[in-house]
């Protein structure tokens, strides 16, 4: 049955996050924040959702405490917070432990990590994006997945180790490709180029990937082994070495996976 939740932090994640539960009856009753006008925004977005001053819930109406805040802020959050009795608390992080919140005020902890890259300007759908829960107790573990089947098609159970696992994935998937694109628009501005002109190869990488898989979509110079070319992109990066060194490093990681031998 549906219950109050409370939120610590108001960033990219809790913007989306929280909405989310509102919409499907899990109220959001409070929005915490180091920055208040952060949290005041958020709470615009919410039905019955007001500002919280301070990390003491000790009179909050809510059972379920969301910290939503970066992965180096959770401890702190932790040692700070005070709970109600019985109150049920988790991180959202894919890289940190369930351990970070053993010395809580509740002995009720989990984790709920949705795997999703989030920004305020992009709305995304919570159906379908895969949710990953870990608990201490068969009650807790309830609770969350009561919470995740609410807004996603797909709740998964996973031990910290494999989400960690899991995180060092998506970065290579989602911050480091997002990288690999920003220096390739870098070069086309620099060039006098328009961009644009690589979206259609770009939809095309992505959905050929999905597809057929990684390893089968790859293609390129450093895929066919085509030294000649690979020597003519290091000479025309001569002048950014940065940039240079990182294509090199590259370049020679992809020969080495395709032609070991």
């Amino acid at each position: 049955m549906p219950e109050n939740i409370s939120f610590i932090g108001s960033g990219n994640l809790a913007w989306h996050l929280a909405p989310a539960f509102d919409n499907v009856g899990w109220v959001v009753k409070e929005v915490y924040s180091r920055n208040h006008r952060h949290a005041a925004q958020l709470t615009e977005r919410l039905y019955q959702a007001e500002v919280k001053a301070s990390l003491d819930f000790s009179t909050s109406d809510s059972s379920v405490f969301i910290i939503a805040v970066s992965d180096d802020n959770i401890r702190e959050v932790v040692k700070e917070i005070i709970l109600p009795e019985d109150a049920v608390l988790v991180h959202t992080s894919g890289s940190v432990e369930l351990d970070a919140l053993q010395f809580a005020a509740t002995p009720n902890i989990g984790v709920f990590y949705p795997l999703q890259t989030f920004s305020k300007t992009k709305k995304v759908d919570f159906k379908q994006i895969p949710i990953f829960i870990e608990s201490n107790t068969t009650g807790v573990e309830e609770i969350l997945l009561t919470l995740g089947n609410a807004i996603s098609q797909q709740v998964k159970r996973i031990t910290s180790e494999e989400r960690k696992a899991l995180h060092v994935a998506a970065v290579f998937a989602s911050n480091f490709t997002n990288h690999m694109l920003t220096l390739s628009e870098a070069v086309m501005q620099k060039n006098g180029l328009n961009s644009q002109w690589l979206s259609p190869l770009i939809i095309e990488t992505i959905n050929k990937v999905l597809q057929v898989g990684a390893p089968a979509a790859q293609t390129g110079p450093a895929r066919r082994g085509d030294l000649e070319t690979l020597e003519k992109h290091m000479t025309f990066l001569n002048d950014d070495p940065r940039l240079a060194e990182l294509y090199q490093l590259i370049s020679q990681h992809i020969i080495d996976h395709y032609h070991e031998d």
